[in-house]
């Protein structure tokens, strides 16, 4: 059943700017989160970029496994935002402490099999014939990072937490703090410094395992604050109700899986690239590092979309929230077309921060025109994902980003990259150009699926009940 003309019109006389203030109240906090949390991937790429283009693409192929089983699993913690936010929306907020102790029995099972992946990662790299020094960095990046995964997979339940309770400030301060420590201890393990072991490429991931540490020490610290205590989380001990962690499940592993079909064909890709040159991977490593940081604001919008989405659906305001959920889908595009244009003219200079080498910076500096294309489509794509799952919309999400990165984007860009029908073979040029046609086909069924779902009380009222 469509919401009503009347509904409409309130709507609508809120206007733009009042709900792009408090998207943006709730949205820079997650924002600077997110560019922090980029920032650190940023440090390690570039650090060991200077210390040879060998350990940086062994950080890259290492992170090419990290990073999609992360997002997998962490993902389904993720569930806890909308269901906090929703749960705040109806003044339910004390009803939200067996869902996050729920949520955190989850984080258990979800950091052993992160743990488990990247501990066995080397096996996937001998299989794709890949260079032995870069598969040397890779694997010892992975084996020092992996002794930080059960920290930070707790972290970040918590942190979902608290941004769904409408404090995104913590989570902020803390990934700020945590972000020079990450530089320190790069340069002290990469090059041997302060009395540390010189480990090249392999200590960014040493560094981090600290550094993911030092993040739930200080999480554990906010969550005794008055805001996260009324949730009545601490107030007793529960063991697994597998009722409930069905329900975080049902919501959060379309989240899940949504992020790792996204990040894992990435992956894919880079190891794809791996086997055709050390030179096109590293090239191809600084490019998706630029593509995140420009992705940082449009997925930080989506997530305080989320956010307002999911209040306003608990509260039966159901105008204002697909009003919230406009707003911030027409903010995102109007943000990735400034930012195509600014990738272009200063490509040349972005892509020199990373390496010196002439034949990365060459090949770089002509991809940040690809990717100039591609974020208009991800990040609007990114901030649609976010109002959607304000509305625990996430199981058709999840189908649509199977059909346009694995059916689409990755088969198209494996043909333009290899060479078909007569044409000349396009190399790393052709899986960019792959992934820019499959996003495109997602970002429009995504804001189609929101402007159906926006309008639908039924369904609303039955994703709501989930």
């Amino acid at each position: 059943m469509a919401l009503n003309a009347a509904t409409d019109r309130a709507s609508i006389r809120r206007g733009l700017g009042p709900e792009f203030n408090e998207l943006f109240r709730l949205g820079w906090p997650m924002m600077a989160t997110q560019f922090f949390i980029m920032a650190t991937g940023f440090l390690d790429t570039v650090m060991a970029g200077r210390y040879s283009a060998t350990d940086l693409a062994g950080v890259a192929i290492g992170g090419s496994v990290l990073w999609p089983m992360f997002m997998l699993f962490t993902g389904i913690t993720m569930a806890l935002t909308p269901i906090v936010a929703q749960l705040r929306g109806a003044n339910r907020v004390a009803d939200a402490g067996a869902r996050i102790r729920q949520g955190l029995w989850m984080t258990v099972v979800t950091s052993l099999l992160i743990t488990l992946a990247v501990k066995n990662a080397e096996t996937l790299y001998l299989w794709l014939d890949l260079d032995p020094e870069v598969i040397r960095v890779a694997v010892g990046y992975l084996d020092g990072l992996a002794w930080g995964i059960p920290a930070v997979v707790v972290y970040v339940a918590l942190r979902h937490t608290a941004e769904g309770l409408g404090k995104p400030r913590a989570p902020m301060l803390i990934a700020a703090a945590v972000l020079p420590l990450n530089a320190f201890l790069n340069y002290a393990f990469i090059y041997g410094e302060f009395g540390a072991p010189e480990l090249g490429g392999v200590g960014c991931g040493w560094a981090t395992a600290v550094v993911f540490w030092v993040e739930i020490a200080l999480m554990l610290v906010v969550v005794r604050q008055p805001f996260f205590r009324i949730t009545g989380v601490w107030e007793k001990f529960a063991w697994p109700d597998w009722r409930e962690i069905g329900r975080l499940t049902r919501i959060g592993l379309p989240i899940g899986l949504s992020s790792f079909l996204e990040m894992a064909v990435y992956s894919v890709i880079g190891l794809l690239v791996g086997r055709i040159g050390t030179i096109e991977l590293a090239a191809h490593s600084i490019a998706g590092n630029v593509n995140w940081l420009t992705y940082v604001l449009p997925m930080s919008l989506g997530a305080a979309a989320s956010i307002r989405v999911g209040y306003f659906v608990g509260s039966n305001d159901l105008g204002a929230a697909r009003h919230a959920a406009g707003v911030a889908v027409r903010f995102s595009l109007g943000y990735a077309l400034v930012v195509s244009l600014l990738l272009v003219v200063f490509r040349m200079l972005l892509v020199s921060v990373y390496t010196t080498d002439p034949d990365v910076l060459e090949m770089a500096a002509n991809l940040m025109l690809f990717i100039a294309i591609y974020q208009i489509v991800d990040d609007t794509q990114a901030t649609t994902v976010g109002a959607l799952r304000g509305y625990k919309d996430t199981r058709v999400p999840m189908v649509f980003g199977l059909i346009g990165y694995w059916l689409l984007a990755l088969p198209l860009g494996s043909m333009l990259a290899l060479g078909f029908a007569g044409f000349e073979p396009m190399g790393v040029y052709g899986y960019w150009t792959g992934m820019t046609i499959g996003l495109f086909v997602v970002a429009v069924a995504m804001m189609i699926r929101l402007w159906r779902t926006s309008q639908n009380e039924q369904r609303i009222s039955g994703l709501a009940a989930s």
